[in-house]
């Protein structure tokens, strides 16, 4: 299987934390682009303001039941939860 390594940042919807599900999905990088992947836990918001960009270094004491799933492909997404739940597709 191919790994395809993120980017040193990442978009997590920081209000969200700790709310469960946890969703992620990985987002063909723009040009000039520094983050493909865009998680957040709960309900989803269209609020401008929901996803803050952070270092990948701190998604491991922020967020670390999405580490295993960052070296999927653009356009992979999850669902996850702390029970077990997990699945994970290709969009279309």
């Amino acid at each position: 299987m191919a790994v395809f390594p993120p980017e040193e940042m990442v978009a997590i919807a920081i209000e969200s934390l700790g709310k469960t599900p946890v969703y992620g999905t990985r987002v063909e990088l723009p040009e000039g682009g520094d983050v493909s992947w865009f998680s957040h836990c709960g309900t989803h918001s269209t609020a401008i303001d929901f996803y803050q960009p952070i270092c990948i270094e701190h998604l491991p004491e922020m967020l670390p039941l999405v580490m295993k799933y960052l070296c999927l492909p653009t356009g992979a997404k999850f669902i996850i939860d702390i029970q077990g739940y997990e699945d994970v597709w290709m969009a279309e």
